[in-house]
């Protein structure tokens, strides 16, 4: 079974914030670019737009950074 911890320490707030998927997306590509990540920032996107619903790019996101 995978672990649920994020590959970094990377916080970003999506509560009460833009429900857009792009919108998510950008946040944490951002997020990760600005920590030092630009390799997960790439990486996390190309799952995130090739992923089947908004559902599954939420599960992603948490695979990357934490959420509040």
């Amino acid at each position: 079974m995978e672990s649920t911890k994020p590959k970094t320490d990377v916080t970003v707030k999506l509560v009460g914030e833009d429900g857009n998927v792009f919108a998510i997306i950008a946040r944490v590509s951002k997020a990760l670019k600005k920590a030092g990540h630009p390799d997960l920032s790439d990486e996390f996107m190309t799952k995130a737009f090739s992923a089947d619903d908004y559902d599954h790019v939420l599960r992603i996101t948490t695979e990357y950074v934490e959420v509040e």
